[in-house]
């Protein structure tokens, strides 16, 4: 997998996604992620990328000129075009599935980071092959989106962690919320972990992880709960003593 960031802040962007895990995956050659800086692609001595929008408003515009030269650069770089994706409030929402498919369906990427108020429409309809956002909300710059959206994706390709469990039994694989994590000492500032992971009975354990897991997707994102269709007779169960729990709490006669 290879990811190229279109930015004007290629040192940022590059430095924060050559640490840790996705640096030393690039190290190895399993991934790379590659920053091109905009401004080198303008035709004016002022490195200029932006002017003022038609019809008037607040704020610039970046131009088409140099983002197209940036992009045409790497698509031939690449022998072919690539799979553009412009990161804008205005995309889709931005979930674990579609880093399962932008991994799945594509070798190589292109990451377009917009800035001041947005890029020209002309580049998005030539070149953009899709639009992505991270969430209702707007930030001065594409780079954390960007920065985001890689991440997500270079996490999923074989080697990159050390095994699919790694990803497999995180939050929103399979629709549900991860279940709570604890770590040594067995007791802090009078808080104990369950005594079920502590118990080493594997079963008992996974099936703990598994209840929680749904409680937690059941109390924190019910939009999510409300598309998960429970099949097996254990998570059946599983459900059914959630509820009653939850019934019980209600009424006050849960144990003190």
């Amino acid at each position: 997998m290879r990811i190229d960031i279109m930015t004007l802040f290629p040192d940022v962007v590059g430095d924060m996604l050559c640490e840790s895990i996705l640096g030393r995956a690039q190290e190895r050659g399993i991934i790379r992620i590659e920053c091109h800086q905009i401004r080198d692609y303008t035709t004016n001595k002022q490195k200029q990328v932006d002017d003022y929008p038609y019809g008037g408003g607040r704020g610039c515009v970046m131009m088409a000129q140099p983002l197209h030269a940036c992009w045409e650069h790497i698509c031939k770089q690449a022998g072919e075009r690539v799979h553009t994706i412009y990161m804008s409030p205005q995309g889709k929402i931005f979930t674990q599935a579609d880093a399962i498919r932008l991994k799945n369906n594509y070798k190589r990427l292109i990451l377009v980071c917009g800035h001041y108020e947005g890029v020209d429409e002309r580049f998005i309809e030539e070149c953009v092959d899709e639009e992505i956002s991270i969430g209702d909300f707007v930030l001065t710059g594409g780079e954390i989106p960007a920065m985001a959206v890689a991440d997500a994706v270079c996490r999923l390709v074989p080697g990159v962690l050390p095994d699919e469990e790694c990803y497999t039994e995180e939050s929103h694989w399979d629709g549900l919320l991860e279940y709570p994590q604890y770590t040594r000492p067995e007791v802090w500032n009078d808080r104990r972990v369950p005594e079920i992971l502590l118990s080493g009975h594997h079963a008992n354990i996974a099936r703990w992880r598994r209840k929680q897991s749904i409680l937690r997707t059941m109390q924190r994102r019910p939009d999510m709960f409300a598309k998960l269709e429970f099949n097996s007779k254990e998570d059946k169960k599983i459900l059914a003593e959630i509820m009653a729990e939850l019934k019980q709490e209600k009424s006050g006669d849960s144990p003190e």
